[in-house]
């Protein structure tokens, strides 16, 4: 095997960030490959691992279309100096060799979106000059000599790419997110207990947790109307600068109490640990790493079809899959979920689904894909 030199793309660098998450977990897994890593970013949070090449790629931006076209061109002009073996972008960047279409279409995500805006908002996001944008850098970036390879982290992204672009099948690898389930476990009865009294959540409560920022695009308004008229509790993990409205429309559908916002978290164990499955009725979302997660600590999952992680989901068996909007639908399967996850067979079956999607198993998968596309 020879020596080869992979860069990375990522514009902006963030640990808790779902494609952050799968970089470092592929990098850790390729260590002791023989490549050299290079990441190239606008800027780097946390410490560089010994081996690694970071490089800042920081130009001047003024609002939102130049600071992606600015860093596109950038990152660009710099790999072409660099002459690396494979370049892995996690942007839509025209000229890469491989693309992760972590965040999945654009369109598809503004159809979605579109759902829940009044008429004349829906037509305002299609005609913005940032989204039209994105969707032809998308569209060029599909269609570049360069690329030889597209990784998705669901089924679902796959199909859209090749609706939507006209993709070769052949070119599309779907490769699941990994989970540590080592370090993701369910709790035991005594941590659980330990864990609501820290938190001051009622030990005999069932609560369901929704962890992800961007609340809108998460679902947070249909997963507070759903446990609304019951008496399951809510724990709401992540940040949001509108929390202040949702606050409100905990206290206006009268369970502000039942609603625990407990803000961004660096380490979200501890509140899978103490709730009794994951609600996240998301309106497009290609596979959160959030769903790995609460499955590793045994919990179901309700979630939605516009939602890669439910291909690993079976209603009744590991949990539920509902429209995001359907309020009615989601409070059934809130209400059909047991009213304790440690413990139950439907906890059980749920780490076990994800059992499967172990580090070694990403890293061997991105591994053979590299080796392939540089023979």
């Amino acid at each position: 095997m020879k020596h080869f030199r992979l860069a990375l793309v990522r514009q902006k660098y963030r640990p808790d960030g779902g494609a952050e998450r799968f970089i470092s977990r592929a990098l850790e897994a390729l260590e002791n490959q023989d490549l050299e890593l290079n990441v190239i970013t606008r800027q780097w949070q946390g410490e560089v691992k010994a081996g690694w090449q970071v490089h800042i790629c920081d130009p001047w931006k003024f609002g939102r279309i130049s600071r992606e076209r600015g860093f596109a061109n950038a990152a660009r002009q710099l790999w072409q100096k660099e002459d690396f073996d494979l370049v892995q972008s996690h942007e839509r960047i025209p000229g890469c060799d491989i693309f992760r279409a972590g965040d999945g279409v654009h369109r598809r995500w503004l159809e979605e979106r579109s759902r829940v805006l009044p008429g004349w908002k829906s037509k305002q996001l299609f005609a913005d000059r940032y989204h039209r944008y994105v969707m032809q850098a998308e569209q060029q970036m599909y269609a570049a000599p360069e690329l030889k390879a597209v990784i998705c982290n669901a089924e679902m992204v796959k199909k859209e790419i090749i609706t939507e672009f006209g993709v070769p099948e052949d070119k599309i690898y779907v490769i699941y997110n990994a989970i540590d389930s080592q370090r993701y476990l369910p709790p035991s009865e005594a941590e659980r207990h330990a864990l609501r009294v820290k938190h001051q959540i009622p030990t005999d409560a069932t609560c369901l947790i929704y962890v992800g920022s961007g609340f809108e695009r998460k679902g947070l308004d249909a997963a507070i109307k759903a446990i609304a008229p019951t008496d399951r509790h809510l724990l709401v993990v992540g940040q949001d600068k509108d929390e202040k409205r949702y606050r409100t429309l905990s206290a206006s559908l009268g369970c502000a109490n039942r609603v625990h916002f407990f803000g961004m978290q660096t380490s979200t164990q501890d509140f899978y640990q103490m709730a009794d499955g994951l609600l996240l009725p998301t309106l497009y979302d290609p596979f959160p790493n959030v769903i790995l997660e609460a499955m590793a600590c045994g919990l179901p999952v309700i979630t939605t079809p516009t939602c890669g992680g439910a291909e690993f989901i079976t209603a009744g068996v590991n949990g539920y899959v509902c429209d995001a909007l359907d309020i009615e639908g989601l409070r059934a399967a809130v209400m059909a979920l047991p009213k304790q996850a440690l413990g139950s067979i439907e906890g059980e079956r749920a780490r076990e689904k994800i059992i499967d999607c172990s580090p070694q198993k990403l890293s061997s998968q991105l591994i053979s894909l590299y080796w392939s596309l540089i023979k």
